[in-house]
């Protein structure tokens, strides 16, 4: 996968794809950040969209890749 600009994505939308990248399911996002599922799962589909890719295995990757180029 091409690496693909996180500043597409919003505050909000970051702060699910890292707790996406920690493993955790909408359920348990949600309940971290104080949301309902729902509104879990349209943050997904708005980072699927925007960074080309709805498997969430390989966005959650990115994500660490990303983090990992930072340190």
């Amino acid at each position: 996968m091409a690496k693909k600009n996180l500043s597409l994505l919003t505050p909000r939308e970051r702060e699910v794809l890292q707790l996406i990248a920690q493993g955790m399911s909408n359920a348990e996002i949600a309940a971290a950040l104080f949301i309902s599922e729902h509104t879990v799962k349209n943050h997904v589909s708005n980072i699927y969209r925007k960074l080309g890719d709805n498997d969430r295995t390989r966005v959650a990757l990115l994500a660490r890749a990303q983090d990992g180029e930072r340190e």
